[in-house]
């Protein structure tokens, strides 16, 4: 395996073991789409590209050695999900979870983006040593990879959004799994902060 395949296939891993959660996000977004026609598919793909954006941006600035934000705070990002589920379950109680679709969680392309760098803040931990350590060449075709991936990603959570089994599953519990869904990653997110970990 020559210099660049290691190189890509590195990157592949760092994505992948990264953004496994990301894909539980963008096919409950994208069942949303399906069932409440919002957001468009438009809005989540562009979403999901302008937070991956701007996740590899604050990685490639720490890595440069200047701190975006400060890893303590970093945790607050956990607040978007959060409330975002918060909002999704008033409006299902509100509704008094009668069957029908799930509710909308986020809306716009801005909440998109807003979820997926809320969701991926602890990547700016893993891809900043990475992008400090293996020069500008590699970080450039790591950052390519990325962008490839973030296609990937959304064309496999459509997929499953759209399958069968899984929109009857939603139809189903869908009203209440959603909300769950970004109440608990919103969570996990503050929770495993420095805020709470004191690290």
């Amino acid at each position: 395996m020559d210099h660049l395949s290691g190189t890509v296939v590195a990157a592949v891993a760092l994505f992948a073991g990264t953004n496994v959660d990301d894909l539980i996000v963008l096919t409950v977004l994208f069942l949303s789409s399906r069932t409440t026609g919002r957001p468009r598919r438009w809005e989540i793909w562009t979403g999901q590209y302008a937070g991956i954006a701007a996740l590899i941006g604050a990685s490639a600035l720490a890595a440069a050695g200047l701190a975006v934000v400060p890893d303590r705070w970093i945790g607050l990002l956990g607040l978007i999900p959060l409330l975002l589920g918060v909002r999704a379950l008033i409006q299902t109680l509100r509704s008094r979870g009668d069957g029908g679709p799930p509710p909308a969680v986020a809306t716009t392309a801005l909440a998109v983006a807003g979820v997926t760098v809320a969701n991926g803040a602890d990547n700016i931990a893993v891809y900043t040593p990475v992008f400090r350590t293996i020069g500008v060449t590699d970080s450039l075709v790591t950052i390519a990879v990325f962008l490839v991936l973030v296609a990937v990603w959304c064309a496999a959570a459509a997929w499953l959004g759209a399958h069968p089994r899984v929109v009857a599953f939603i139809e189903r519990y869908g009203h209440w799994l959603v909300p769950a869904v970004f109440i608990a990653i919103g969570l996990l997110i503050i929770l495993d902060s420095p805020l709470f970990t004191g690290a």
